[in-house]
């Protein structure tokens, strides 16, 4: 018919062909997503380390947590030289090294993570060895009503009531997101109270001690409750 617009042979094909383009772009994307979180968390991670001010731990990150120290640098452990000892008051005190811990039975736990500056990571799951099977094993004498934990960066310290500490959901945790705890996260091995506040999952720890009462830990010190509960924790329960 005269004066019909003519179809170009070739514009379905070209059609396709950026459609694949543009498909492809998007696939290499997803692909390398995440690299580039890693990467970017890796930096996060060390540039922390050197940041006194803390001023990392406010930039974005996109696997949801934050990087914070109390001090400027933090020693880092691994098998050759982590430990973890336990005393107090207790019947037999005992050091355990990261592959004691690995041998004893270990829980997981998946629980919401939420800090006091607002960010929360849903779900994150936690595996490590039950800090009321730690108390068992010590052997709690009748005056011990709490325990303090204090961590290898020299600073950091935390406490719980012995009946919070003997909760099921109250880990000596090994892996966090089912790889080992990294160290930026506070590992090899660190604290993970399920129903409190993140600040007191205490990071780097190396001292578990039972004591005649609660001693206020580096937060608390500083205008923290002492009891962070998150607003929907069941206070009374055991259950994970």
């Amino acid at each position: 018919m005269a004066g019909k617009p003519k179809r170009r042979a070739d514009g379905a094909p070209v059609g396709r062909r950026a459609m694949l383009g543009m498909l492809g772009a998007g696939a290499a994307g997803l692909a390398a997503a995440p690299y580039l979180q890693r990467g970017w968390e890796d930096f996060l991670g060390a540039a922390s380390q050197v940041d006194a001010t803390g001023l990392t731990g406010l930039l974005p990150n996109p696997g949801g947590f934050r990087y914070y120290s109390v001090v400027g640098s933090v020693p880092r452990k691994d098998e050759t030289n982590y430990e973890l000892r336990v005393s107090g008051l207790v019947d037999r005190p005992r050091t355990y090294t990261l592959a004691d811990l690995r041998a004893m039975p270990q829980t997981r736990v998946v629980h919401d993570v939420l800090c006091t500056d607002g960010w929360r990571v849903e779900k994150t799951p936690f595996d490590g060895v039950k800090l009321a099977d730690l108390l068992d094993a010590a052997g709690v004498r009748s005056k011990g009503a709490a325990v303090r934990f204090t961590c290898f960066d020299g600073a950091y310290s935390e406490s719980l009531t012995l009946e919070q500490a003997r909760r099921s959901d109250v880990l000596v945790a090994l892996n966090m997101q089912d790889k080992p705890v990294t160290h930026e996260h506070g590992g090899p091995v660190r604290l993970y109270v399920a129903p409190m506040y993140f600040y007191k999952s205490a990071k780097w720890l190396s001292g578990i001690s039972v004591t005649d009462k609660v001693v206020p830990g580096y937060w608390e010190e500083r205008g923290y409750a002492v009891d962070g509960w998150l607003d929907d924790a069941d206070r009374h329960s055991d259950a994970a």
